[in-house]
């Protein structure tokens, strides 16, 4: 099915009115800034005042089949473990192989901030090079992301047939702002071709605003599906559906749970981790 944007929104919006209701004071238009400068890396923290104007309620995590192999495990990491992940993205971020802007085969610049765990990629080399342009190498893949995917992989089988395991070796995390929070539909496609083969998952995190993501066989956009990815959720897609299309279609501007802003001071927008096996 495909859901009318005014209509996904009217949807969510209640749902951020009452599980979040922050009121934040004293955001600068740095904050809303995604690009790095010359002499300073990007950081995703950008304090300001955050001021709790309702209490947030606890929900219980649940899983919801989207299809053969992909599955959505909502509210799934603790407000703790968001924290920790958010914290250690900054460590690396703002280091050498931390976040830059990717560019298009074009030169165009992607309209975010990426970095890479693991094994470098990019739009226009994929794999194929050890090194950044900037001659950096991305950091090693932090020990608790792999065991965060493999928990998780764990658990969704527990709710679902012919979810493959697998050993992540990769963690490609981006940052969307809410104002260009777009990615358009594109497919998963430059790991190994037994990866592909097997249908070992990718495992996307999300964490701060939410976002509307996009889903589908086709690049068809009137064929999609829509779904609502809150921070600490987790979409699992592997098995006959780990060559989905998908894609973000915006990010919803303070839709971020209040005590993750006030404990990491996480600028606005979407932190994205996605784990796979190369």
């Amino acid at each position: 099915m495909t859901m009318n944007h005014l209509s996904f929104y009217g949807l969510m919006k209640p749902m951020r009115d009452a599980f979040h209701g922050a009121l934040i004071l004293g955001i600068s238009k740095r904050c809303y800034t995604i690009a790095g400068g010359e002499t300073q890396p990007f950081s995703l923290i950008c304090p300001r005042q955050i001021i709790k104007s309702t209490s947030m309620k606890k929900i219980p995590i649940s899983y919801e089949v989207l299809g053969s192999g992909m599955i959505l495990l909502k509210r799934y990491i603790s407000l703790r473990d968001q924290v920790d992940i958010v914290n250690i993205s900054q460590t690396w971020g703002v280091g050498p192989g931390g976040f830059y802007e990717p560019s298009h085969q074009s030169g165009a610049k992607l309209r975010l901030q990426m970095m890479c765990f693991g094994r470098n990629w990019d739009p226009i080399t994929k794999y194929k090079k050890r090194f950044r342009s900037d001659g950096s190498e991305p950091p090693p893949l932090p020990s608790e992301l792999i065991s965060l995917a493999k928990t998780t992989i764990q658990d969704a089988q527990a709710h679902m047939d012919r979810l493959p395991s697998m050993q992540p070796d990769i963690c490609i995390v981006n940052f969307y702002s809410p104002v260009y929070g777009r990615l358009g539909l594109h497919q998963d496609r430059d790991e190994s071709s037994d990866s592909l083969q097997r249908g070992l998952p990718v495992v996307s995190v999300s964490i701060g605003d939410s976002a509307e993501f996009l889903y589908g066989k086709s690049r068809d956009k009137m064929k999609v599906n829509s779904v609502l990815l809150e921070s600490g959720d987790v979409l699992i897609f592997g098995g006959k559906s780990r060559l989905i299309y998908h894609g973000v279609k915006q990010v919803f501007p303070d839709t971020a749970p209040v005590q993750l802003l006030q404990e990491t001071m996480l600028r606005p927008g979407r932190l994205n981790l996605t784990l796979r096996q190369f």
